[in-house]
């Protein structure tokens, strides 16, 4: 851990260097200078050819019109058909049938006295398989023809499902005669069960059911071992693949991808004069009609605009530099991830407004209103920070009024420029507080309201328009707003995804009482749920205190012990009018009954596709601690034995890993609080201070903070907010001085 600095800094060095690398920084800050130079470079450099009528082109032309591509387009078919993945069909094949057959069998062959046992093992091993490929074949015979299934897929089915048969083991088929039909019964009950449960999943290898039978058959009702193994066989007998290629299906898509693969064109933009090509005299009265033949070269516009895009960079440079030290070589508030983050956003938005770009015409200038370019500065709110936001406003303002400038005779625009601002200024004062999706949505309505206003005022102070043209103008103003929420909202899951980002509006989401996991958490474990509530309390406030993620701890924490859910009973908080079980069985059982609802819940959290930072929590908040009860229970037990205890401390540890962040320290800090605060009957503020400063010493002298990056100052400031909160939640249960003094005057 740290004191009073950051102790891990030579992490940097490695596989999460490059974060903090100054030298992928300076790389980053170029790239902004190059997608600012070759973003705004087609609209104050257009490019011009120099070429002579009746010569060799020097350089590749583009098309002035849409020519369509013949080669190319059955190319296009042909590739479209290649990507048409290989369908696979469900056949539903029942299995639990065959096993029906298979016992009504035994139960006939069983109760027949004149048959010997050897004959009826002898039987078992010839009908039983023969029940599986009459079965199957009869299956095929049915179906073809009807039209539910084609005849190359049943075909295919057929050789699948007996290729991967199962073999019975020889020793079972003896075990079988001896069944009674009472027991008979119980085990088809059982086994027709587990098949039909395991065959509701698709299946194109049936071992990988195969392997969950045993498990299913062990947590049955039944109870003999020798009925539990036979349904083990059967089981795995009786079940099937379900899923098949289906080569018809296939080949149908194939040619249907063809048929739909659209014509290949070659558009305006598109080469028509490639290099070294002879330059007609018709392509020549073209280029030069719209004014793409050079008369004289000139390095100036190139260096003007590559110096505005040093400024652009510089801008942001100088932001960042200034809210976070991005200099000095020290940490800073906005890592590399975060910076190309910050570059991809750009990017997004710029490519939008160049979008746009390509529908604007002379005869139509207003479209360029419709142009999201309030996206980027919801999206830096909702991911970054409301002051670069404000910073990178006055840039996309710029740009736009350079990229929709529709007058060649002028560089900047300042109608477009003025509106981008305005409604990119109002995109982050309604958005800047979002506690849920839905203010996504509101903002665009409050883009759309300044956006229209705004456009509408300059129509107002030039030369008015016509009606029809003012309506056009205001309604492409107001769409920008509502395509700029819903191309927010759908970049937000990409966003959190990819960088691994839980958003203040995704942590709102995951914290509502209706997510499956804490339904479920406070259907079958109450108790737990209510002390996930409060320590969720203690660590938001214990975070905000340091200035870390209070929301995050909040919401961790509500997941954190999800995985006692797996066995409930076994934790005191929900041993409510019961025995607590742990005074029946071994300790190290105990130990690992403990242990394993961390594991158990990270299990629960990936399956329910939680962000890597509730996992981390969940996984990290005991880290390595030591489960004293335990082992003293088992080294007294060993004692009172007589024996030499065959484990030591380590075995009854959590295995971690330990906190590897703030949060994860935090949280685990006060889940410890809480369990010691509600083991109290009457605390008093002394004892509560004490056990505070007892619990973070504990942890402390275990190293338990060594990886992750919490300071003792901060630990301080931690237990000090943990007390002023454990006073404010149980202030009815606690004692103060003078009620302790009042008592013993009593006394």
């Amino acid at each position: 851990m740290n004191q009073g600095t950051t102790l891990d800094e030579s992490k940097s060095s490695g596989w999460n260097g490059w974060k903090h690398s100054a030298a992928v920084r300076w790389v980053l800050m170029l790239l902004f200078v190059l997608l600012f130079y070759f973003s705004l470079a087609p609209h104050v450099l257009p490019e011009t050819y120099n070429i002579e009528l009746g010569k060799p082109s020097d350089r590749d032309i583009e098309a002035p019109m849409e020519i369509k591509d013949e080669k190319a387009t059955l190319q296009a078919q042909e590739q479209a058909a290649e990507q048409v993945e290989p369908i696979y069909s469900i056949v539903a094949l029942r299995s639990e049938v065959l096993l029906e057959q298979i016992f009504a069998r035994m139960e006939q062959l069983n109760q027949d006295d004149q048959v010997t046992l050897e004959n009826k093992v002898s039987i078992y091993r010839t009908e039983i398989p023969q029940l599986y490929t009459d079965y199957v074949d009869q299956f095929v015979r049915n179906n073809k023809g009807n039209g539910t299934y084609n005849d190359t897929l049943l075909d295919e089915m057929a050789a699948a499902v007996k290729t991967q048969a199962y073999r019975i083991p020889e020793e079972t088929y003896y075990k079988l005669p001896s069944l009674s039909p009472i027991q008979l019964g119980d085990m088809q009950q059982v086994a027709v069960s587990i098949v039909h449960k395991l065959m509701g999943d698709t299946l194109r290898e049936a071992e990988t059911a195969r392997t969950k039978v045993a498990e299913l058959v062990n947590a049955s009702s039944l109870s003999e071992r020798k009925t539990r193994e036979i349904v083990q066989e059967l089981a795995r007998y009786a079940i099937m693949p379900n899923k098949f290629l289906d080569k018809q299906a296939t080949n149908d898509a194939r040619v249907a991808a063809k048929e739909n693969t659209p014509p290949v064109v070659i558009k305006q933009g598109d080469i028509i004069v490639h290099k070294g090509e002879i330059v007609s005299k018709e392509m020549y009265d073209r280029l030069s009609s719209i004014g793409l033949l050079q008369t004289k070269k000139t390095y100036w516009p190139q260096l003007g605009l590559l110096l505005l895009s040093v400024l652009f960079t510089i801008v942001i440079y100088s932001y960042l530099e200034k809210a976070a030290g991005l200099s000095g070589g020290t940490r800073t508030k906005y890592s590399n991830t975060q910076l190309v983050m910050l570059l991809l956003i750009y990017v997004l938005n710029i490519v939008a407004m160049q979008i746009i770009d390509l529908t604007q015409t002379q005869s139509m200038p207003y479209v360029g209103y419709l142009a999201p370019t309030a996206m980027g500065a919801m999206l830096i709110v909702l991911l970054l920070d409301i002051q670069l936001a404000v910073v990178s406003s006055f840039l996309f303002a710029i740009m736009g009024s350079v990229i929709f400038n529709m007058d060649s005779g002028r560089t900047f625009d300042f109608n477009y420029g003025f509106t981008t601002a305005v409604i990119s200024f109002a995109a982050i004062f309604a958005i800047h507080r979002a506690s849920q999706r839905s203010t996504i949505l509101k903002a665009g309505i409050m883009v759309s309201l300044f956006g229209s206003a705004s456009v509408l005022a300059i129509l107002l102070l030039g030369e008015l328009p016509d009606k029809n043209e003012i309506i056009m103008t205001v309604a492409f103003a107001f769409a920008s707003g509502l395509l700029t929420a819903i191309l927010v909202v759908g970049l937000m899951p990409f966003f959190e995804v990819t960088f691994g980002i839980l958003s203040a509006l995704k942590l709102v989401e995951l914290s509502s009482p209706n997510h499956p996991l804490l339904r479920k958490l406070l259907t079958e474990t109450p108790g737990t749920y209510h002390h996930s509530v409060m320590v969720g309390n203690l660590s938001e406030s214990a975070a905000e205190a340091i200035g870390a993620n209070g929301l995050l701890c909040r919401v961790g924490s509500f997941y954190h012990d999800i995985g006692k859910t797996k066995r409930p009973s076994y934790f005191i908080e929900n041993q409510t009018n019961i025995e607590n079980p742990h005074d029946s069985i071994e300790p190290k059982l105990s130990k690992s009954i403990i242990i394993a609802h961390a594991r158990d819940g990270v299990e629960m959290l990936r399956a329910h596709k939680l962000p890597r930072p509730i996992r981390d929590i969940a996984e990290q908040h005991h880290g390595t601690t030591f489960l004293k009860y335990f082992y003293h229970k088992a080294y007294k037990l060993a004692e009172e034995a007589g024996i030499e205890p065959d484990f030591t401390e380590d075995d009854f540890r959590y295995p971690g890993p330990k906190a590897q962040s703030k949060e994860a320290a935090i949280v685990g800090i006060a889940d410890c609080v809480e369990a010691a605060v509600r083991s109290l009957r009457s605390p008093t503020v002394d004892q509560i201070e004490s056990m505070i400063n007892k619990i973070i010493k504990s942890r402390l002298d275990d190293d338990q903070f060594n990886e992750c990056d919490i300071t003792l100052k901060e630990l301080e400031k931690i237990a000090q907010t943990l007390k002023e909160t454990v006073i404010g939640i149980f202030h009815s249960r606690i004692e103060y001085p003078e009620d302790v003094k009042q008592k013993e005057r009593l006394a």
